[in-house]
């Protein structure tokens, strides 16, 4: 049984800004890897990403979770590095990989939507953390995400200075809301920033060609699809003179347009992970 799971809208400090006070919400690291829900019906463990797609066989270890018949978990696949830290890299090899991939995830569990055949959205947070707490054993595959009360500011600033993604931010009371992005979630995410040349268009998908100066000159960097309406519109009176070649995908370019964009981080390849636009550089 597949229910669309509830979303989180962003928040970004200072923390002056913050709209509850400490004794209001809950603070949980944002995990770097793929959300999926695992309902268990008629004895039959199922697995399903947000999107409603099932992957079931992409994780069989995930068939070894103890829950209750009638039960619906919500929480968070990922693949770790020597220290510990989600490695998003290495959580979308074994997506792709399937069973046969090598990478041993670990399946975080933050919310629970169906007890034993009863829709509990309705319950407040706390007492949904609370009944999971009550039927979930950790091990190697399974484990619960670690929450405090209040304290996101402390905990946001820990793990921009750890290299981890973010924090989720929940009001205390909050019901589970499915379908919905929901105010009574926040989620901060800990962004990187750089000075990138724009080397060529995408031609059918909107995407820039990226890169980045190494030593002087200039590598790929990857593509942002990620810009303003009116961003795009400059861009586009810009990039006309600049034309060098193209082939069936792309239209290169001099690479005079400079752009200041931020991104989650650098993957193994040098490549900016998921660049946004922010600002042209003169």
């Amino acid at each position: 049984m597949f229910v669309s799971p509830m979303l989180l809208h962003k928040f970004t400090p200072p923390f002056s800004d913050f709209p509850w006070e400490e004794d209001q919400y809950i603070s949980e690291l944002k995990l770097d890897g793929i959300r999926i829900l695992v309902s268990k019906f008629d004895d039959k463990i199922k697995v399903y990403t947000r999107h409603h797609n099932e992957v079931t066989s992409i994780f069989p270890e995930l068939q070894s979770l103890k829950i209750p018949n009638g039960t619906i978990v919500d929480g968070e696949i990922v693949v770790t590095d020597d220290s510990g830290k989600p490695v998003f890299e290495e959580v979308m090899s074994r997506f792709l990989a399937g069973k046969n991939g090598h990478q041993r995830v670990q399946y975080c569990i933050f919310d629970i939507i169906y007890y034993k055949g009863q829709k509990i959205t309705s319950k407040p947070l706390v007492e949904r953390k609370e009944i999971l707490e009550s039927i979930i054993i950790p091990n190697d595959t399974v484990t619960l995400v670690q929450w405090s009360y209040g304290s996101g500011e402390v905990l946001y600033n820990l793990t921009k200075e750890q290299g981890l993604e973010g924090v989720v931010f929940k009001r205390v009371n909050s019901i589970y809301k499915i379908n919905k992005r929901s105010h009574d979630w926040l989620k901060a995410v800990h962004y990187s920033f750089a000075v990138v040349h724009v080397m060529g268009l995408r031609k059918d998908k909107f995407g820039l060609l990226l890169g980045l100066k190494d030593n002087g000159k200039l590598r790929p960097a990857g593509v942002m699809e990620f810009m303003t309406p009116s961003a795009r519109k400059q861009f586009y009176l810009m990039q006309k003179d600049l034309v060098v070649n193209e082939n069936n995908k792309f239209i290169y370019l001099e690479p005079k347009i400079k752009l200041f964009v931020k991104f989650r981080n650098f993957t193994k390849d040098g490549k900016l992970r998921i660049p946004s636009f922010v600002e042209f550089v003169s």
